[in-house]
């Protein structure tokens, strides 16, 4: 193995662009993003978050995927290494216009959030009738 596959990667925070009224952590989650002749799939990774801890919202041609992951509380136990940090998870994408937004679907399972953009059929090619009268 190599000294870069051994190497721990950190969460990346979001980067706030105004100021926020909330001491909150934001981070953004790794993704995969697939696509094929008839969607486009998106595969978030949000480890503890639980499919009611996810909101995901389409506004203005953007998909907002936020995921919620509070803390555990430890009643007796000491930590003696804490390397995963909780906190919310936010990441965005434009939405191009191919992708039929009605019909857009989203599924969570082992902390693995799946969002699937069907892409719009092509308008076909068709013969005009002309009516006469």
């Amino acid at each position: 193995m190599s000294e870069q596959e051994l190497r721990v990667q950190q969460k990346q925070e979001v980067q706030h662009s105004g100021e926020t009224t909330k001491p909150e952590k934001y981070f953004v989650p790794a993704v995969d993003i697939f696509e094929t002749e008839k969607q486009v799939t998106v595969t978030a990774e949000m480890p503890g978050v639980a499919g009611e801890g996810v909101d995901i919202s389409l506004e203005d041609d953007v998909l907002t995927i936020r995921g919620s992951k509070q803390p555990e509380e430890q009643t007796d136990a000491r930590i003696l290494l804490q390397e995963y940090e909780t906190g919310h998870y936010l990441r965005r994408f434009t939405v191009s216009e191919a992708i039929d937004q009605e019909k857009i679907e989203a599924s969570m399972n082992d902390g693995l959030l799946t969002v699937v953009l069907p892409k719009t059929t092509p308008a076909q090619p068709r013969k005009i009738e002309v009516k006469v009268g």
